[in-house]
């Protein structure tokens, strides 16, 4: 796995540098912390789970399929990181700017745009209407984790397909 994440991290090397070291900017730094607040498991399952319960539907039925769908898509996240660990840029490239506590455990996949994609899918899929709106939240999570030194491009695009493909199949069972 180490080989793949190395020819990986040549190909990504430019779009994270330019994405962490160019885009470095203090009005970034906030829009980032928040996008990145938004997507952590206490935000996430509290929010779904609110909507679960208190929302009229279809709202309900999304912020149950949300709320599942934030809590299994992360045992594949859980299952990745022990199985084919993975360094975090700020690890490999010492310019790499980062948050006041850049995290420690493996960095592929991306547990917070996983979130982020397993809570925002369910809302597009019960009003199509919101994709403009909600579709450029998960991508900016996905951003941030890059942003912050934290995760590679290919992490954030795994943890994209894993929370959305986790709401797809619960759909069709629930």
């Amino acid at each position: 796995m180490s080989r793949i994440y190395r020819l990986l991290q040549e190909v990504e090397r430019p779009l994270f540098l330019h994405v962490n070291i160019r885009w470095n900017r203090s009005t970034l730094n906030l829009l980032f912390h928040v996008l990145s607040l938004i997507a952590g498991a206490t935000f996430s399952l509290c929010l779904s789970l609110a909507a679960g319960i208190f929302a009229p539907q279809p709202w309900s039925h999304a912020g149950w399929l949300a709320f599942a769908a934030v809590v299994l898509s992360h045992i594949p996240v859980a299952i990745a990181k022990r199985s084919a660990p993975r360094l975090r840029p700020y690890q490999v490239f010492p310019q790499t700017n980062t948050n006041r506590r850049p995290l420690k455990d493996p960095s592929f996949p991306s547990g917070h745009t996983t979130a982020a994609f397993a809570m925002l899918t369910p809302w597009m899929l019960a009003e199509p209407k919101l994709i403009p709106i909600l579709l450029p939240v998960g991508i900016g999570v996905a951003l941030s984790r890059i942003y912050f030194g934290l995760h590679f491009p290919s992490d954030t695009v795994v943890g994209a397909l894993l929370g959305s493909s986790t709401v797809l199949l619960l759909s069709v069972w629930i």
